[in-house]
């Protein structure tokens, strides 16, 4: 089947059944049980973060209207609304609040979401950079991938909001944000509440919070949750997370002050993808695992506060952060691959300091007589990082190493079984301007230019090593915006960005880390540039349409690397594609949503440095389909439907096969007010019960009797099958 027709049966088959959903009472009707509920009221807050500043948005059920404010065609806001009635399975989905971004797994839930956009295998958050509340999340020279951001220390019921960003267009946004960018917002006051909640795969939890009203103006915000989740693995993940928040605010967004302390600790098992052919040759069940004793444990800690005031025509904006993490990825990706005797498991360690902040100076003025808004701003960011990988059998470190070399993998004794160990630290400096100007009432252009210094250094407690390194970036970035009609505006973008690379692959101190020799020195900073064009429409009325056309090369690819199950720098790489979303609102009771996008990647260049004998990029999906409605305020009912597909992509980096064709998955989201406080909600996730890889890759790994450099072979990692979830929620 091809994908236009696979497309056109996605569109029938979600107006079906948002029709069904518009027929709630009638039938029986599920709700989701891992975010707020439509009846727990809220401040939200979104009167901040507009770019432009000028003029008021218009709410719409799931994002705001950027008509006349947006800097891009694909900039824009997500609503409170739809982070409550979009169902969602794990904390991660969230972000698929954001048009053509897939959020799936190859693993167990203590191990950070993957992420597809536009094209890219964005892997654990490689250019996909995401905040909450203006704490980074991603974190350069992470023990398991570049990038790496985990986001199961985020507790769904206090997200107010999600700015986002596409392409390297936008001044404020620097490492790892080209490909795109989420901005999570925290609300200031949530009524007092107590959720219970149970599903079928072993899942249940309870959360709750409340708001003291410590003098007029002033607020203390009190939240926590457990949760326990099994999954349907023969292995039970037996994944236990605790969060906890104390938010103190005072006045608005735009002309106040807030201070966040934030808290997460989680422990469990990992399935990671497993070898197809160790299912038909019946040593596992397609849930299961070769080796059950993965695994994970992390913990975090943050301490943020924001300032921000208005000064005549001007404003000030600053933010500061601290976070402490630490986390262990226990992982056999190879089995018996490179050590015969006692397996290939690997324990990923890694100990975490970063401190930041971020000033911005706003101010609102007249250029040659027209309306004109200049943002000066400075960001900071710090971290030093003990990044560890120890060879471990069942959890247990051994005294040796696996070590390739040119005659093959030996065994070299290891004190501990520590195979590397840095100490690194990196500053990141990034110091921007960015001015918009209303020329007409139909031209307004935004010109941005964002300077970067990059600092690092890595010591290596292995071998002695110790290097130091810096970089800096310019940055160029700029947008017309087109209004011929009042309902109509045409955009034209262009811009550099980029993302860092892992240090130790910089300095060579893990090898796999970096490009082979031939190929040069990984860059400590890998330039993105970027072009877009794109409109956005309310011409028929109650439809608002967002198109985008757009092109992005990278310098340097980052590709997963499956024998430590890392990334590393590769070739360079260029992704065309196009993007369509829409939203329609037949009644006011309901908004029927789509988000089509279609990506052509490859590598470019010489390629024979880096060993590839094509231009295909394992992992980056071809396109990426969803379509979906959002119900509130229908009676006492409320909740969401949506159908989401990954399309086609292939397997390894060079030739187009072999390939794995993606997959389709339903969520259904529906619930009930029983009374003025009292919500009753039940989820199905996977409705259709699809049975697919939610993730798949192929390389070599070797299970007992076969020969000693392996197979190559499919490697997957299930997805979910149908389950549900119910919760009672009571507001006192």
């Amino acid at each position: 089947m091809t994908v236009a027709k696979y497309s056109a049966k996605m569109v029938i088959g979600a107006l079906a059944l948002s029709a069904s959903v518009a027929a709630m009472a009638k039938g029986n009707l599920l709700s989701d049980a891992a975010h707020p509920t439509a009846a727990s009221p809220r401040v939200e807050k979104d009167e901040g973060a507009d770019r432009s500043n000028t003029g008021d948005i218009v709410v719409t059920a799931s994002r705001l209207d950027m008509l006349g404010k947006g800097t891009t065609a694909s900039e824009g806001r997500i609503t409170a609304d739809e982070v409550a009635l979009r169902p969602i399975y794990r904390p991660g989905q969230l972000l698929e609040t954001v048009p053509g971004l897939v959020v799936t797994a190859h693993s167990g839930e203590g191990k950070a979401s993957q992420y597809l956009l536009r094209g890219f295998n964005l892997d654990h958050g490689t250019d996909f950079a995401s905040f909450l509340d203006g704490m980074p999340i991603n974190r350069p020279t992470n023990t398991h991938g570049q990038g790496y951001a985990d986001q199961n220390f985020i507790m769904p019921m206090l997200i107010a909001g999600i700015d986002f960003t596409k392409g390297p267009y936008h001044a404020e946004v620097g490492d790892f944000g080209a490909v795109g960018s989420a901005h999570m917002r925290l609300v200031d006051h949530i009524p007092t509440t107590l959720s219970l909640s149970a599903g079928t795969l072993g899942d249940y939890g309870v959360s709750g919070g409340t708001t003291i009203a410590l003098a007029p103006d002033h607020r203390l915000l009190l939240a926590g949750e457990y949760g326990h989740l099994d999954g349907p693995w023969t292995h039970p993940d037996d994944f236990d997370k605790v969060n906890l928040a104390a938010r103190y605010s005072q006045g608005t967004t735009n002309d106040g002050t807030s201070l966040t302390a934030l808290y997460y600790a989680s422990k469990g098992n990992l399935t990671t993808d497993q070898p197809r052919r160790a299912v038909r040759q019946g040593l596992i069940d397609p849930y299961g695992t070769l080796d059950p004793s993965d695994g994970s444990r992390s913990h975090r800690f943050s301490l943020s506060a924001r300032f921000a005031k208005p000064v005549g025509d001007a404003a000030i904006d600053a933010s500061a952060y601290y976070i402490r993490s630490d986390m262990i990825l226990w992982n056999d990706f190879t089995h018996y691959l490179d050590d015969p005797v006692n397996g290939d498991q690997e324990k990923q360690y890694e100990n975490r300091d970063t401190a930041g902040g971020r000033i911005a100076y706003r101010r609102s003025d007249e250029w040659l007589g027209r309306p004109s808004v200049t943002t000066i701003g400075l960001q900071a960011r710090y971290d030093r990082a003990y990044v560890a990988r120890l060879h471990t059998k069942d959890r247990v470190p051994l005294s040796y190493c696996s070590v390739e070399g040119p005659n093959g993998t030996t065994q070299v004794p290891a004190a501990g079984g520590i195979c590397n160990a840095d100490d690194v630290t990196l500053l990141d400096l990034g110091g921007f301007v960015e001015n918009s100007t209303d020329w007409t009432p139909w031209l307004r252009s935004t010109i941005g230019l964002r300077e970067e210094y990059y600092g690092a250094t890595d010591t290596s407690r292995t071998t002695g090593f110790s290097g130091r390194a810096h970089q800096m970036l310019f940055q160029p970035k700029g947008s017309i915006a087109i209004r011929p009609f009042d309902t109509t505006e045409f955009y034209i973008s262009a811009g550099r960005g980029f993302h860092s690379d892992d240090v130790r692959g910089v300095f060579g101190t893990v090898p796999r880390q970096g490009v082979p020799g031939s190929a040069g020195r990984t860059p400590l900073l890998a330039r993105a540039v970027g072009y877009e064009f794109g409109l956005r429409t309310n011409a028929i009325r109650r439809l608002a349409v967002q198109f985008a056309l757009f092109r992005q090369d990278f310098e340097s690819e980052l590709a997963y690397n499956a024998d430590v199950g890392q990334d590393s720098a590769s070739a360079p790489s260029r992704r065309v594609g196009i993007e369509l979303s829409s939203q329609y609102h037949p009644t006011r009771w309901l908004e029927l949503n789509a988000d089509i996008a279609f990506a052509k990647a490859r590598y470019r260049g010489d390629l024979k440095p880096f060993g590839l004998t094509g231009r295909f990029i394992a992992n980056a999906p071809r396109s990426t389909l969803s379509f979906g409605a959002l119900v509130k305020d229908l009676g006492p009912w409320f909740g969401g439907f949506q159908i989401r597909n990954l399309g086609p992509y292939p397997l390894v980096d060079g030739p187009r096969e072999p390939h794995d064709p993606g997959y389709t998955e339903a969520n259904l989201d529906v619930g009930y007010h029983l009374g003025a406080r009292t919500t009753v909600q039940l989820s199905i996730f996977n409705m259709l019960n699809t049975h697919a890889n939610a993730s798949a890759y192929y390389y070599a790994t070797r299970l007992p009797g076969e020969p000693d450099d392996g197979v190559e072979g499919y490697q997957f990692h299930p997805l979910e099958p149908r389950s549900a979830r119910l919760r009672l929620t009571e507001t006192f």
